[in-house]
């Protein structure tokens, strides 16, 4: 009962703090992250230690599947080449110099295990960055690429501490062995990923159960992660190559699956996004009562150069790197219009988080200075999820990257809902020629007509008000209906399973409606 209820008070503590993160219009990580530190000094408060192996096993695979599930794969793979020059390279690049400052700082540090510290605080973490993401109307390509960084980043930076840690217990290592085992390990995640994801697929289409469909996206994750680890591959790589082939079959599963597993999958990232945070706040005290031996000056600079050189060291990847880009014409005609603009953002947005963490907490005992190593990676992602998670949001108002939010229904949409209402119109009147059965199709005609002249408008210009006027009407109507259908519940009684599917209808179709009448409010 202990376990249970210190979780129920974490989730009433994360709701709290989303909802003062929201009224303060700061990143909910941060306030988390705060939260949990605060939480963790209060006396009576239970020290909560976050074990590595679940943060890694249990909180990972399900928010990586879920932000891999919602990954446009075609806009992916058109910037493959920026996601894996910050993915890989960037990650590389990052642990590299954060080893040799870490060995600068501490002489007495193996260089395997400052490269080991290098690969723990390497990788970003996008959920602190996805909270202002939302808020802001940024170019796409931009939002594509720092999505699909975090997607890979933890991979690449998870394998590389992996051959640390394995070469701090063999006394040295072999370059080129690294290499292998990162090629190894990466293609072993992606051939195990890609297999386990089809086999959720061909499950999903024979269950015809909504909900044992859904579980079995959940499960694939878990499965995906574990499958991989087992065999020595990535599991992380293995879970981001399940959940884009999730996300790419996700269209062609029942439509009432689709539907619930949003809202399913929303609650999940909620819940584990906020614990993994909280959580991170309150390891503050079970880590600073392992550094009696070191002086709190001492501590002090080492976290604040540390960090430093981590923020620091983004930019002197991403800068150089988009300069080289420039001089390719190919490369420079794809690169948005403001590219500097662009690398000044890609750049700031290098918040660090649950991999960090997990990474740093799963050190083996008896790792050189493991508890100060420990501490600094949790003083570079405080230190990043406070810097830079409070002020991306500045930066990008400041440097006028956001674009301007076209009010009503965007071109591509309104030539996608054409083609729809076409073929569904044409298919009506072929069987309104039904002598048989023609009939009732005939009855259904105006409507059909009705919904493509209503999209034809929209893609011809017309008339904004006309078209919003005519879908208030449809609106105004819908909702006399559902007031009728309640005042014959409440008068002569209604089952609730059929006045649950009578709602259910009418509420889809105030969605369509809404998302149509915001468009002709253009």
């Amino acid at each position: 009962m202990h376990i249970v209820q210190i979780l129920l008070a974490l989730t009433a503590a994360c709701l709290g703090f989303a909802l003062i993160a929201r009224h303060a219009r700061l990143p909910y990580a941060v306030v988390l992250v705060l939260g949990g530190m605060v939480l963790a000094f209060i006396p009576g408060v239970p020290h909560v230690e976050l074990d590595p192996e679940l943060a890694l096993a249990f909180f990972l695979p399900p928010l990586l599947q879920a932000s891999a599930f919602r990954t446009d794969w075609p806009a992916f793979k058109g910037n493959l080449r920026p996601i894996l020059l910050l993915a890989v390279g960037a990650v590389i690049f990052t642990a590299l110099v954060i080893g040799v400052a870490a060995k600068l700082m501490i002489p007495g540090l193996p260089w395997a295990a400052a490269i080991a510290l290098g690969a723990i605080v390497a990788p970003t973490d996008a959920v602190a960055a996805a909270a202002v993401l939302r808020r802001l109307s940024l170019p796409r390509r931009l939002v594509i690429v720092l999505e699909g960084e975090s997607l890979v980043n933890d991979a690449s930076a998870l394998v590389l501490y992996r051959l640390a840690l394995a070469a701090v217990a063999a006394g040295a290592a072999s370059w080129w062995a690294v290499g292998g085992s990162f090629i190894l390990l990466s293609a072993g995640g992606i051939v195990f990923g890609y297999a386990m994801g089809k086999l959720t697929v061909f499950v999903i289409r024979r269950l015809d159960d909504r909900l044992l469909e859904i579980v079995a996206t959940f499960i694939a994750g878990f499965l995906a992660f574990l499958g991989a680890e087992a065999l020595s591959f990535s599991g992380v790589i293995s879970v981001v190559a399940t959940g884009l082939v999730l996300g790419r079959a996700q269209h062609r599963f029942s439509a009432r699956t689709r539907r619930d597993s949003i809202v399913v999958w929303a609650f999940i990232e909620f819940i584990l996004t906020s614990l993994v945070f909280i959580l991170i706040g309150l390891q503050l005290n079970v880590i600073l009562s392992r550094l009696d031996s070191h002086g709190p000056l001492e501590l002090a600079v080492l976290a604040v150069a540390l960090s430093l050189v981590l923020i620091v060291s983004r930019f002197l990847w991403v800068f150089p790197v988009t300069a080289i880009e420039r001089l390719f014409p190919r490369i420079r005609a794809r690169q948005g219009r403001h590219p500097w603009v662009e690398a000044s953002i890609v750049s700031w947005a290098g918040m660090r988080g649950v991999v960090a963490l997990a990474a740093a907490l799963a050190l083996p005992t008896g790792f050189p200075d493991r508890d100060l190593l420990v501490f600094l990676a949790f003083c570079a992602i405080l230190a990043t999820l406070v810097v830079q998670g409070t002020t991306l949001e500045w930066l990008i108002r400041r440097l006028g990257a956001e674009e301007r939010r076209r009010p009503g229904m965007g071109v591509e949409e309104a030539a996608a809902r054409t083609l729809v209402a076409h073929a569904a119109l044409r298919e009506m009147e072929r069987r309104a020629e039904d002598l048989l059965a023609g009939a009732i199709a005939q009855d259904l005609l105006p409507e059909f007509r009705d919904r493509v002249r209503l999209l034809d408008g929209i893609n011809q210009g017309a008339i904004a008000a006309e078209r919003g006027s005519r879908l208030e009407h449809r609106l105004h109507a819908l909702r006399a209906g559902r007031a009728r259908l309640i005042r014959h519940r409440d008068e002569d009684g209604v089952e609730e399973e059929l006045m649950s599917r009578l709602v259910e209808e009418l509420d889809l179709e105030e969605l369509r409606l809404r998302r149509l009448l915001g468009a002709a409010d253009a």
